[in-house]
C-alpha cells in the first residue's frame, strides 16, 4: 500500500475513532461522529496523491516561514469585572518630527508604557487624545487574526488589540473556572474594561469579527453612553446579531437539525474530558485542517500559509473554551443595541460564502442600520479578513478617514496576501 493510501486511511480511520469519542459521549453524539466520518472522507480523497509524511513537513514549513501573526505592539493588561485579565497590546501612531521654539526638532512621543500613554506637549499644551481604534476578534481565534489590518495601519493610526477572556494571551475566565457560563453580555463587559485600560480617553472606532462583532452589540447594549460620547465609527466584519441557532453550516436539513440537538450536551462532555479530546485533535490534524478551511474560506487558492495560519489560531484554542462558549450564541441576539450605532458611519461586511455567519445576517443589520455601507465580498467565507484582506483594509481605511481616525486613507501596501510584512 503506498504511502498516500494509507495516510487517506488513517484519516478515515482517525475520524472513526473520534466518532466513536463522542458516542461514548452520549448516544445522540453518534450524529456528530457521522458528521465527522463523512468529512473526513473528503478530507482523504482530496489528499490521496499527497502523502502524511509530506503533510506534515508542509505544516512545519508553513509554520516555520509564515510570518502571520508576528506583529507586536506594546502590552497591556485591564481587569475584567470578575478578576480575569484581559491581555492587549497598542500600536501606537508615529508623529512627524515638529519643531520647537528655536527651531530645533522634537522626536514624536514613544510608544505606551505601563504608566500611561507618554504624549506629545506642544508650547505647554497636551495635544487631543488621538482616536484609538480597537480591534475586537471572534470565537477560537485571537488578535493576531488582524494581521494583515495590523500591518497596513501601522503607525498610521493608535490602534488596541485584545484577545477575548479564555482566548490567545488572555487568562481562563475566572468566572467559567466557577461554572458560570459565558455569555455575550460578559463579553460587552470585558471590552468597556479594555477601553477604559488602553484608551481611557479620546474618541474610538469599534471593529469587531463574528463573536468580536457581537461584543460590541453587548458593549451598546450596556454601555448606551459610551457610544454616543466616544465611538466615532463601527466595522462588523462577517457578525450576527442574532437568530444564529437557525444557521445550518451548510450541511442539509436533516443532518443540522441532528447537529444542533447534540452539539451542546456532546461538547459539555468532550470539555470536560479536554485532556484526552486534544491528543485526539492532535491525531486527526489532516480531518481538522480540512473542516477549518472549509468554514473559513470560500476561495480555492488561498495562500497555504494563510490556510495554516488560520488552523495554528483555532487549533489553539482548547476544547473546553471551545464548549463553554458555544451555547452564548444560540441565546446571542442583539438586534435591539443596533440603533445606538445610528448616528456614526458604520461599514457592514461579509463574505458572500460565510457559512458560520452566513451574509443575510450582514444584510439584516443594515436593515436596521440603512445609512450604513454594505459589502458583500464575492468568493468570501468566514475569515474575510485573511481571505480577502485588500477588499477589508481597503473598506477599513475609508470608514477610518469617515470616522476622523486619519486625514486621508494613506493605508500601506500590506493588506496583501501577495507580501508577507515581516515588520514589528
Amino acid at each position: 500500500m503506498s504511502e498516500s493510501s494509507a495516510g487517506a486511511g488513517d484519516i478515515v480511520a482517525a475520524a472513526a475513532t473520534t466518532a466513536a469519542g463522542w458516542r461514548r459521549a452520549g448516544v445522540a453524539g453518534a450524529a456528530i461522529g457521522v458528521l465527522a466520518a463523512g468529512a473526513a472522507a473528503g478530507v482523504a480523497v482530496e489528499r490521496l496523491t499527497v502523502g502524511r509524511g509530506m503533510r506534515k513537513k508542509a505544516r512545519l514549513a508553513l509554520d516555520a516561514t509564515g510570518p502571520y501573526g508576528s506583529l507586536r505592539g506594546t502590552p497591556g493588561r485591564a481587569l475584567a469585572d470578575d478578576g480575569t485579565e484581559l491581555y492587549y497590546e497598542v500600536d501606537e501612531v508615529e508623529l512627524p518630527q515638529a519643531a520647537d521654539r528655536n527651531g530645533s526638532a522634537e522626536s514624536a512621543p514613544g510608544p505606551a508604557t505601563a504608566s500611561g500613554t507618554r504624549r506629545r506637549r506642544l508650547f505647554g499644551r497636551k495635544a487631543p487624545a488621538p482616536v484609538t481604534v480597537v480591534f475586537s476578534h471572534g470565537y477560537c481565534l485571537g488578535q493576531d487574526s488582524w494581521h494583515f489590518q495590523r500591518a497596513a495601519l501601522r503607525g498610521l493610526v493608535r490602534a488596541v488589540y485584545w484577545d477575548q477572556r479564555s482566548h490567545g494571551r488572555s487568562a481562563r475566565g475566572r468566572a467559567q473556572a466557577d461554572g458560570v457560563p459565558v455569555g455575550i453580555d460578559q463579553l460587552g463587559r470585558d471590552l468597556k474594561a479594555v477601553i477604559d485600560a488602553a484608551a481611557p480617553e479620546g474618541r474610538i472606532v469599534l471593529v469587531g469579527h463574528s463573536m468580536g462583532g457581537m461584543t460590541m452589540m453587548a458593549l451598546a447594549d450596556q454601555y448606551p453612553a459610551l457610544i454616543r460620547d466616544r465611538v466615532a465609527a463601527v466595522a462588523f466584519v462577517g457578525t450576527s446579531s442574532g437568530k444564529l441557532g437557525e444557521v445550518n453550516f451548510g450541511l442539509p436539513v436533516a443532518g443540522v437539525n441532528a447537529v444542533r440537538r447534540v452539539l451542546p450536551g456532546v461538547l459539555r462532555a468532550l470539555g470536560s474530558q479536554a485532556e484526552l479530546v486534544e491528543k485526539g485533535r492532535r491525531a486527526t490534524a489532516d480531518l481538522f485542517a480540512g473542516l477549518i478551511k472549509r468554514y473559513s474560506f470560500s476561495s480555492k487558492d488561498v495562500d497555504p500559509a494563510v490556510a495554516r495560519f488560520a488552523e495554528r489560531l483555532i487549533e489553539s484554542t482548547p476544547i473546553d473554551v471551545v464548549a463553554e462558549f458555544y451555547p452564548a450564541f444560540t441565546e446571542h441576539d442583539k438586534s435591539g443595541a443596533l440603533p445606538a450605532f445610528r448616528d456614526v458611519p458604520v461599514l457592514i461586511l461579509a463574505g458572500e460564502k460565510d457559512l458560520v455567519t452566513p451574509s443575510s445576517h450582514s444584510e439584516a443589520i443594515a436593515d436596521v442600520l440603512p445609512d450604513a455601507e454594505l459589502i458583500l465580498v464575492p468568493d468570501a467565507g468566514h475569515l474575510v479578513m485573511l481571505e480577502h484582506p485588500e477588499t477589508v483594509t481597503d473598506r477599513l481605511a475609508d470608514l477610518l478617514v469617515r470616522g476622523g481616525a486619519v486625514a486621508a486613507a494613506n493605508v500601506g501596501e500590506h493588506g496583501s496576501t501577495a507580501q508577507q510584512p515581516g515588520r514589528r
